[in-house]
């Protein structure tokens, strides 16, 4: 352990204590502050923050998150960030409720209990936690999973909620050669102990909000979203809700049973899936239940009037590249818009 630090945030007022071998992001994490904050590898800028005062010195990161004017100016990476001396930090992206309803980073070692085929490509993964574990996240976040043998780790969101009896569930999509998602083809079974580190991630329902909520999906990127919807029929959440989902054709589609079991529980809520190829002919899910095009394309042409709604997306880089600037372009205020921003290779390979 190296020599120890103190960190204060503002405008927020948070002090925390930080030592000079972690990382300011990890520090906040491992004292239950959660930070804005979203690849965690100095590639996607979610963390980006102002130095104030002190010595800050960064590990390597990309000049996409990070341009160099933006660093002489006085910018940081707060995942790539250690500190060598006391440090004043101005954070520019922040929500004061969500940083002070952090939950502690733990590793756990839960057991696979199923591993179910939802799709030709799309597997559903249910782990149970150890009785005695105090792991707890909100619906929505995110954990690493270690993948066995190997000093490396895939990260994947939570498809429940704390409901869940000791359950973790995750919606994950499998690849050829996948370092991960290709052991559940046959290498991993139930019983079988996994390595598990979290709760991470922003991407979490704003309670304080009543604007109508606007969700945008595609393929495994189902899994958050889905946690908020069962959080929000849990509760009875009377927001208006709409949740436009992707895929490339119905036999990409799942959960379907489920979405409508939501819609009965959630008098407001619709879901909408859209088909980047044509419906088939007679399918229950046309007319008034489905849309064909790119989920992106048919936001577009059903949604007139985003500015006053929250919207969140979780999909595959391109989708989300795609939505963003769209938002934008339709009014949606930067801080209405919640996305977990993961990096290209990360998606690629898992």
């Amino acid at each position: 352990m190296g020599e120890k630090y103190n960190v204060r945030f503002e405008p927020v007022g948070i002090d925390i204590e930080v030592d000079e071998d972690e990382t300011i992001l990890d520090a906040a994490f491992r004292q239950g502050f959660m930070l804005m904050h979203g690849c965690r590898e100095g590639q996607c800028s979610a963390c980006k923050s102002f130095l104030l005062d002190g010595d800050l010195q960064m590990d390597r990161y990309s000049t996409f998150a990070l341009a160099d004017y933006e660093s002489e100016e006085g910018f940081v990476l707060l995942c790539r960030g250690h500190a060598y001396s006391d440090l004043e930090i101005e954070l520019t992206n922040y929500d004061e409720d969500m940083i002070r309803s952090g939950l502690p980073v733990l590793t756990t070692q839960p057991r696979i209990e199923s591993i179910v085929e939802l799709t030709h490509d799309i597997s559903l993964l249910r782990l149970k936690l150890d009785g005695t574990t105090d792991f707890r996240f909100h619906p929505g976040q995110y954990v690493d999973i270690a993948i066995p043998g190997t000093g490396e780790h895939r990260s994947f969101s939570m498809a429940n909620t704390l409901s869940a009896d000791g359950e973790l569930e995750f919606i994950i999509k499998r690849y050829p050669g996948g370092k991960f998602s290709g052991l559940l083809e046959g290498s991993l079974a139930p019983g079988d102990p996994l390595e598990v580190t979290g709760p991470y991630g922003a991407f979490t329902l704003r309670v304080s909000s009543d604007r109508r909520l606007v969700f945008v999906g595609g393929g495994a990127g189902m899994a958050p979203i889905l946690a908020l919807l069962r959080q929000m029929a849990e509760s009875g959440n009377e927001r208006e809700a709409v949740y436009y989902y992707g895929a490339r054709t119905e036999n990409d589609l799942f959960h379907l049973e489920e979405m409508a079991e939501i819609s009965r529980r959630l008098p407001k809520f619709r879901f909408v899936p859209c088909l980047s190829e044509s419906w088939p002919q007679g399918w229950p899910g046309t007319g008034d239940e489905g849309e064909t095009g790119l989920v992106t394309e048919v936001l577009e042409r059903c949604e007139t009037d985003l500015a006053d709604c929250d919207v969140y997306l979780c999909g595959p880089p391109p989708m989300i590249d795609a939505a963003l600037p769209l938002l934008e372009s339709l009014g949606v205020p930067n801080a209405q818009v919640f996305y977990d921003k993961f990096t290209i290779t990360a998606a690629v390979e898992e």
